[in-house]
């Protein structure tokens, strides 16, 4: 178990009395980045409620610099650790603006459109704050509440004196699933950042060359437990790839046809 970070241990969740996730070891760590990855309900989704406190274990525990999180009071939470999931339904008629300052927490209201205007320039709707969100496509809707989740994390960081604010979590799921490959990489990008500015990233992928691109450490779901965990370069195999996802695969062989390679852009690409 890391001094500090996120660390789950013995995990398992049930619903109606199946289990979804057993006996489930994981950490998150300050200023790293790991990708979940796996086959379709193999779940990942249930895993990372778990692990955000969002959902009730079966068995396990999941802390936070050694807390109980499903004992931490909602505020605290929220201040250590932020949640986009893979789908946000918006009832209302809210404009992007509102729909961002909702993770404004604890922002001075003379703060908002300036703080709102920034966030809206890094995920690339620069100018959308007056618009109405149920009019957005798919992908803007997705960077809207990617722009949210990381108000969040500026509130956070803003509300501890002189720089002290403990380590934040930041908790995406499938945050590139409606995005063309210029925004995928856009929000990959964030995620390094938000890692290399000392935060802990914990992100569900499907797309496993993107998943290597970013990834320090990935892990390997299937049926509910972890397969396989590590660097990139230790999981990413072809025994691996067939056991998860029931494919045989050729890890690292040049394909018939044209292919696209996004790590041919190498690290310095990698921003927003």
């Amino acid at each position: 178990m890391h001094p500090s970070g996120l660390s789950a241990r013995g995990v398992s969740v049930a619903i109606r009395g199946k289990r979804l996730v057993s006996d489930v070891d994981l950490d998150v760590v300050p200023g790293t980045v790991t990708i979940l990855v796996g086959p379709n309900g193999a779940g990942k989704s249930t895993l990372l409620k778990a692990l955000t406190g969002e959902m009730r274990l079966a068995a396990g525990r999941v802390t936070l610099d050694g807390a109980d999180i499903h004992a931490m009071p909602p505020r605290d939470l929220a201040f250590r650790r932020a949640v986009l999931p893979q789908a946000a339904e918006v009832a209302f008629p809210f404009t992007v603006e509102e729909v961002i300052a909702i993770g404004l927490i604890g922002a001075q209201a003379p703060d908002r459109a300036a703080h709102v205007a920034r966030l809206l320039q890094q995920v690339d709707l620069p100018g959308f704050g007056g618009r109405r969100y149920d009019s957005l496509s798919g992908g803007e809707r997705q960077r809207v509440q990617l722009a949210r989740v990381l108000a969040q994390i500026d509130c956070a960081r803003r509300a501890y004196p002189d720089g002290a604010a403990p380590p934040a979590f930041l908790f995406l799921d499938e945050p590139t699933s409606s995005l063309d490959l210029g925004h995928q990489l856009t929000v990959l990008a964030l995620a390094r950042e938000h890692a290399r500015a000392g935060g802990g990233v914990l992100a569900v992928l499907h797309d496993l060359n993107l998943a290597a691109m970013v990834a320090d450490r990935m892990v390997v779901l299937a049926g509910g437990r972890v397969v396989a965990e590590g660097a990139p370069g230790t999981v990413l195999t072809d025994d691996v790839l067939a056991r998860a996802f029931g494919v045989k695969v050729r890890v690292g062989a040049v394909p018939v046809g044209p292919f696209v390679l996004p790590q041919s852009i190498g690290a310095e690409g990698l921003r927003p």
